[in-house]
């Protein structure tokens, strides 16, 4: 079987570019059965795209690509990589295929934040998601939570198949520290990450932000913003920290929460969505929008901070890469009863 992944996404350094080249990277350890293509496209970073992997790699911008796959729909994938059996896409384009087409939808944000994110990536993930629930025969998600929204939104449940995330080896528990004195962590900036609620629960103590900061987050005595910071640092700050603060208003699987638990870090987090599917019993559960729940909860985890870092270290290993990889590869496999079948209803 020829399976051909398009990596487009793996040079970014974001969530999916990780999910991307963690994926990849424990299927070709994985599998020697069947022949593996990976493509991508770029203007500026093809360079990036041969570092990581050989393929074929085109000069194709995100923009263009979005006009040629998501908007008018055209360029069968076969006319640039030839014949494959499954094509799996990136989270960024839908190019139509005659192959047996799989794609990962790792959460709904745009649609559900639109305000909070830029207009073009509203547009694009609009114009995408139509062509998957008319066409794609499998979408991986993250969570029971995003199968859940994509039902809702009227996707076909039986061409729905949850795999989980893990997380990447570079977390686990350092001596290293980045800061002497006691704090807080919390990761990502802005209105969906509830900044400002963390905030103000957080007071009295020290609380270290990882993200870009937003104009609307104001700085305060007792906060600081580290920015974008290497996973190095990172797993260092996760390691060093009392809590992780994590009380997001939605996340489509909420990976910083098995970050922290491998790095023997308390988790304070969201009694909805995906976060406590993730947590599983393993973290403090707040109501997010409840400025004393979240105060409350931090307290709890300070205070219980052995119990919660056992409870978090048993809940981490229910969760890893070549999992993933091996219940991807039973999607692709799926092709083989697909293609017995005269077609699918849609």
């Amino acid at each position: 079987m020829k399976i051909a992944i398009d990596i487009s996404q793996s040079i970014y350094g974001t969530g999916v570019s990780w999910y991307t080249r963690s994926l990849v990277e424990n299927l070709l350890t994985l599998d020697d059965q069947n022949e593996y293509l990976l493509f991508g496209g770029s203007l500026r970073r093809l360079d990036e795209l041969r570092k990581f992997a050989k393929g074929k790699y085109y000069p194709i911008p995100p923009s263009l690509a979005d006009l040629i796959w998501n908007r008018l729909h055209v360029l069968p994938i076969e006319n640039l990589i030839g014949e494959v059996d499954v094509f799996h896409s990136s989270d960024w384009t839908q190019p139509p295929s005659k192959a047996f087409k799989v794609t990962t939808v790792h959460d709904l944000a745009p649609l559900k934040f639109p305000k909070e994110t830029p207009r073009m990536i509203v547009e694009v993930h609009t114009r995408r998601l139509k062509w998957v629930k008319k066409e794609v025969d499998r979408i991986i998600v993250p969570s029971l939570a995003v199968k859940k929204e994509l039902i809702e939104e009227g996707f076909n449940k039986e061409r729905i198949r949850v795999i989980y995330e893990a997380p990447r080896k570079i977390f686990k528990p350092t001596n290293k520290r980045v800061l002497k004195e006691d704090y807080l962590l919390a990761i990502g900036v802005g209105g969906r990450k509830n900044t400002k609620r963390i905030i103000k629960a957080a007071k009295g103590f020290k609380l270290v932000v990882v993200g870009r900061k937003h104009e609307e987050v104001v700085s305060q005595e007792g906060v600081e913003y580290v920015g974008v910071i290497s996973d190095e640092k990172l797993a260092a700050l996760y390691s060093g920290a009392r809590a992780l603060v994590y009380p997001s208003l939605y996340e489509g699987f909420g990976l910083p929460i098995l970050e922290a638990f491998a790095c023997d870090c308390p988790v304070v987090t969201s009694y909805t969505g995906s976060m406590a599917e993730i947590a599983g019993g393993a973290a403090i559960l707040v109501d997010p929008e409840d400025v004393s729940s979240i105060a409350q909860g931090i307290v709890r985890a300070v205070s219980k901070r052995r119990y919660y870092v056992s409870k978090g270290q048993k809940r981490a290993k229910d969760f890893s890469w070549k999992r993933a990889a091996e219940e991807t590869l039973k999607v692709y496999n799926e092709v083989a009863s697909s293609a017995s079948k005269e077609g699918e209803k849609r």
